[in-house]
């Protein structure tokens, strides 16, 4: 059973919301291409341990410290005998472990070893049972879940499944005989009461709001090339519609999440969102949604 969903990272929310604003460096497009991919392989995982039938807490994306160390658990799987903790990673293309370490073959670049990132997740993860008086029995896994990853490897690891693997260790988790009780449910409600939701290992490019493009993009493929009638905005590439309405009170998000404790006002709200016709329409939908407070050119929307 699901009990702790996972959603969009904060940090690519923000990414996301910058890349139609700035014009962002070779780095920054990379970083967003990798938050992406790891977002993606992640929901593609959450997809497979859906299925599961038996007994069980599904706990998604959790941040987690013990003894001042931050770790990260992607999924965890609470069954009655055992904790399964899951590290997915979505790479591609053929990488290969030696003695040194992970490398990409291909240019034969070494990369982070997700190994040591998963041994020190579940040390912790163990302290931090340890910590609250739970002796449950743990097994961690490194997911390589993207179909178009190959990884040679000097010897079999069973703690590292393999694309062509997941099915049948998906199988085996289905067959895990499993009857929860009260004190699982505690440790899976301490654990997401533990949960660190302001993230510390983000990483955001820097931005001021008069440096950014005001403009709405489409909200299907990013496109700015937009045309608006009264009621919907079309986006002129793909031709996606979306309601003047939603478009304008995303922009209002869009704002709030780049600049929180920013005052809403007509003014500004016209301004952010550039192809939206006149004030008075913006002010009509802001009305309708939000709280004015304040009076004339004081005034803001809560």
């Amino acid at each position: 059973m699901l009990k702790k969903g996972r959603p969009i990272p904060a940090e690519l929310i923000v990414l996301r919301i910058l890349n139609d604003k700035m014009e962002f460096s070779e780095k920054e497009k990379l970083h967003l291409y990798n938050q992406e991919k790891g977002y993606e392989g992640e929901v593609k995982f959450d997809e497979k341990t859906a299925g599961l039938e038996n007994d069980n807490l599904i706990l998604n994306d959790l941040l987690l410290e013990v003894g001042e160390s931050l770790f990260q658990i992607d999924t965890l799987i609470i069954f009655s005998g055992v904790i399964y903790l899951i590290d997915v990673k979505y790479y591609e293309g053929e990488y290969y472990y030696d003695e040194e370490g992970l490398f990409k073959k291909k240019t034969g670049s070494e990369k982070k070893d997700p190994m040591l990132q998963l041994k020190r997740c579940h040390s912790l993860f163990r302290q931090l049972l340890q910590k609250y008086g739970y002796t449950y029995p743990t097994e961690a896994y490194l997911v390589f879940n993207n179909p178009e990853f190959t990884l040679f490897l000097p010897s079999q690891n069973p703690q590292i499944i393999l694309p062509t693997q997941i099915n049948s260790f998906i199988k085996k988790l289905k067959m895990i005989t499993s009857r929860l009780n009260e004190r699982h449910s505690k440790l899976a409600d301490l654990l997401i009461s533990l949960h660190i939701t302001d993230n510390p290992y983000t990483r955001l490019p820097k931005y001021n709001y008069d440096k950014l493009k005001k403009q709405l993009t489409c909200c299907n493929c990013h496109s700015c090339s937009l045309s608006v009638s009264r009621s919907k905005i079309t986006c002129n590439h793909c031709g996606s519609e979306e309601r003047v309405e939603a478009a304008v009170l995303r922009g209002v998000d869009e704002m709030r999440i780049l600049f929180p404790g920013i005052k809403i006002t007509t003014n500004l709200v016209h301004e952010w969102c550039g192809v939206i016709g006149p004030k008075k329409k913006i002010r009509k939908i802001l009305l309708k949604k939000f709280v004015l407070l304040g009076h004339g050119k004081y005034s803001y929307f809560v």
